[in-house]
């Protein structure tokens, strides 16, 4: 045997660097399900169905392209639970000359590759994920010189090497960032989709009793798993969003509506993080919407900017800082995630409905995330591993590369500002103003009774007043500071009072 070559969950690419030139009559693939991948956070039950799921139909194509593959289920007998034990397995059995991989999302699975040539005494070729647009190695380039790392500024070198919305030299339209335009409210008039879901074939509803089964202690329920599972189905649901949703995505993509978890948002990222969809071909998709003026240019930019903007900025910032990242904590943020994370039960409408909406789907659009969940947890002080923990753990979309400097830089504000150039945080106007949560909650970001007072707004200006040493001198929190110093003394100390209850009840 010439080479075995292992694939990962999150590879699912047929276009796969370690595939590319694989040799059927000589080379091996390998794939396996093992329980340290599944369980080294509570992942969802939803995420773990669409990996097992999607790696089984995968192992299966290539089955039925001629390769030759070897894939290890979960409870198959003998199964060591770990990479490198089925490695060793593998290894012993088929006797191969060398081990082609491609380069995984997370570190802590690079430091397993690293030890396998001296372990397995085997030639380990270790290759670039080159699915992405950039590699470590480029964005290590754009950031060394650099003082600050801001993503626009990347996002605009990204636009000019992909061609993507672009003419000649110039973006299309004469502007880089249309956001300015897509922050409107949602009508109540709005006529929201109907989202495609998919029905569970055979190798679906196997995996659903698996996971039953052994993950009955996981967050979130299958009742409404819907995601595509297959290449073909993938490629589905990128038509459907081009089609049905692209085009009022743009205006209203901050917006948020209870009992409506999907509005025009993609639902792609979870078929795009494990490789069903590549990003090149889902900005390709969108960009043809809008040269066939079935979308505006403002939803256009603003979807290819969250993948050729942001997604490739957290991956390139996460290999080019780990693993001392993770361990920042520059807010000092102390306090234990509040049980309610998990439950939902909380009189806070708005975090009740982001919960109930991620428990039943293991998903909540970027808003959700960041100006509600990621907020909370921002005002109150949450300690960053454990908020971090949480969202690796009950998001289908999510590996560390991606969940670590979303929620540890732009979310929490752990890394001091490394990523965002302020933190995002944001009083029960906010809300108020994006949402209709507080129409039907206890509280209200309007109220002049300290016990009806949204509780959003006080930890919002206690936020400010404990952290100003560290953030006063901000460009981007002038106002509010000033806002905060202006304010009536007996204002401010009612504020900082209802925070300090709040905090404590959150503590007891």
């Amino acid at each position: 045997m010439s080479a075995l070559r292992l694939v990962l969950g999150d590879q699912l690419s047929r276009g796969l660097s370690s595939l590319r030139d694989i040799d059927p009559k000589n080379d091996h693939v390998l794939m396996v399900e093992v329980h340290d991948e599944t369980t080294y956070v509570k992942h969802h039950k939803q995420k773990i169905v669409l990996l097992l799921s999607a790696m089984r139909h995968f192992a299966e194509e290539l089955r039925q392209e001629g390769l030759s593959v070897t894939y290890i289920k979960l409870e198959d007998k003998g199964n060591t639970g770990s990479f490198t034990g089925e490695l060793a397995r593998a290894i012993k059995k088929l006797k191969p000359k060398k081990l082609v991989v491609t380069e995984p999302g997370e570190y802590r699975v690079r430091a397993m590759m690293d030890e396998w040539q001296t372990q397995f005494s085997l030639p380990v070729e270790i290759r670039d994920d080159d699915r992405f647009f950039a590699t470590p190695a480029e964005f290590k380039s754009w950031a060394e010189p650099r003082k600050e790392l801001r993503m626009e500024f990347f996002y605009r070198e990204m636009r000019k090497k992909s061609g993507l919305l672009m003419q000649g030299k110039e973006p299309e339209g004469g502007q880089w960032n249309y956001d300015s335009e897509n922050r409107k409210a949602l009508s109540s008039k709005e006529k929201i989709p109907t989202r495609l879901r998919f029905k569970h074939d055979d190798v679906t509803q196997e995996v659903m009793a698996l996971v039953e089964r052994r993950f009955a202690d996981h967050p979130g329920s299958l009742d409404n798993f819907g995601w595509p599972v297959t290449r073909k189905t993938a490629l589905k649901a990128l038509d459907h969003f081009i089609k049905d949703c692209l085009p009022r995505f743009g205006d209203v993509q901050d917006a948020m509506k209870g009992g409506e978890p999907f509005l025009f948002h993609a639902l792609l990222a979870p078929a795009l993080n494990c490789g069903l969809l590549l990003p090149l071909e889902v900005c390709r998709a969108a960009e043809r919407a809008y040269h066939q003026v079935h979308a505006p240019l403002n939803a256009v930019e603003g979807f290819i900017r969250q993948i050729l903007g942001w997604r490739e900025y957290v991956r390139g910032l996460y290999w080019h800082v780990m693993p001392e990242y993770s361990h920042s904590n520059a807010l000092e943020a102390t306090r234990p995630l509040p049980d309610f994370y998990w439950t939902g039960d909380t009189e806070m409408n708005c975090l009740r409905q982001c919960v109930k909406d991620t428990m039943d789907n293991a998903y909540a659009h970027h808003i959700q995330r960041l100006m509600v969940l990621g907020n909370f947890a921002l005002l109150a002080g949450i300690r960053p591993h454990e908020v971090e923990d949480w969202f690796l753990a009950v998001y289908a979309d999510a590996y560390e590369w991606v969940e670590l400097p979303n929620v540890h830089g732009m979310a929490l504000y752990a890394d001091g500002g490394l990523l965002a150039s302020k933190p995002y945080a944001a009083s029960g106007a906010y809300i108020d103003r994006m949402s209709d949560y507080c129409a039907s909650c206890r509280f209200s970001p309007k109220a002049k009774d300290p016990e009806q007072l949204c509780p959003f707004t006080p930890l919002y200006w206690a936020f400010l007043d404990r952290n100003r040493k560290r953030l006063s001198n901000n460009p981007r929190l002038f106002m509010p500071y000033r806002s905060l110093d202006s304010m009536a003394e007996g204002l401010r100390v009612r504020h900082l009072a209802a925070a300090d209850a709040i905090l404590a009840a959150l503590s007891s």
